[in-house]
């Protein structure tokens, strides 16, 4: 779940022609941080979820869209 909403972090920054320093700086982190989401390497927080679909344009939920749920 973690990969797939950073690709789609991912995927909606580059639409937007941001670099990951722009969007770190608009939300709070280092371009390292937004980096580690992208990849899934860190868990993106509610709070922080909400700040980047808020400079987006987007609804928190769209990030989850098309995932395949998973039960274990």
């Amino acid at each position: 779940m973690d990969v797939h909403v950073g690709r789609r972090v991912r995927h909606m920054r580059l639409v937007k022609n941001m670099t990951q320093e722009e969007l770190g700086e608009r939300i709070g982190v280092s371009y390292q941080q937004v980096q580690k989401y992208e990849t899934g390497a860190n868990r993106i927080s509610a709070s922080r979820l909400y700040w980047i679909a808020t400079e987006f344009g987007m609804r928190p939920g769209w990030f989850f869209e098309e995932l395949e749920m998973v039960r274990l």
